[in-house]
């Protein structure tokens, strides 16, 4: 008994086909990244949290007061600092102070100051780190040998300092004054023989 194909079935190969004679798809994911890592901004955001949580401010509550972040080095222009003086603000708001935007309202100016905001790092390996050979003669594209660790760890801790003084704007004569204190943070990533990475720290994302 000969077989025979069905219509429906013949127009399907006809069109898969002329699909694949029309040529091959393709596509792709635009994926871009910030100047700074998750893990770096959450070192810096959460060692500036941890220090302005030990701040007082109690002694201002009910007080019109300007924040003057004259001597908080890089404040306009670092995004962890704007952080830290968020921070700050916010950690003041909840204390019942008033926050005035202009230092002439201002009944109390708040000098902010901080002896550091940054990242410590330290790298430990136990095995063979990755080599790179001269390129040949004929290529720009650098020769590297892999790398061959049994332990490998990065460990890294944020740390952030702050103080403030305040005085009356009229007569000079200080009001209150706290810190300096330094909040931390660290995150630990382990690789055994190849394996990993296991992290742990007391910043997101970290196995706790």
């Amino acid at each position: 008994m000969p077989l025979t194909r069905s219509p429906l079935t013949f127009a399907a190969l006809l069109m898969v086909g002329a699909i694949l004679a029309s040529g091959t798809g393709c596509a792709s994911i635009r994926t871009t990244d910030p100047p700074r890592t998750a893990t770096e901004q959450f070192l810096l955001s959460g060692a500036a949290t941890r220090a302005v949580e030990q701040l007082s401010a109690e002694s201002l509550r009910d007080r019109k007061v300007f924040i003057d972040t004259t001597f908080l080095g890089g404040a306009q222009t670092s995004t962890e600092y704007a952080f830290l003086i968020g921070e700050l603000r916010a950690k003041l708001l909840l204390a019942g102070t008033r926050i005035v935007d202009k230092r002439e309202v201002g009944q109390i100016i708040l000098e902010l100051r901080s002896g550091g905001l940054g990242i410590d790092r330290l790298e430990f390996l136990l095995g063979i780190p990755s080599l790179y050979l001269p390129s040949a003669a004929q290529s720009t594209v650098p020769v590297g040998t892999p790398e061959l660790a049994i332990i490998k760890s990065t460990k890294q801790k944020g740390f952030a300092s702050v103080a403030y003084v305040a005085y009356w704007s009229d007569t000079g004569e200080v009001v209150a004054h706290s810190g300096p204190f330094v909040g931390r943070t660290i995150r630990e990533d382990w690789w055994f023989f190849g394996t990993g990475p296991r992290t742990v720290g007391n910043i997101p994302p970290a196995e706790r």
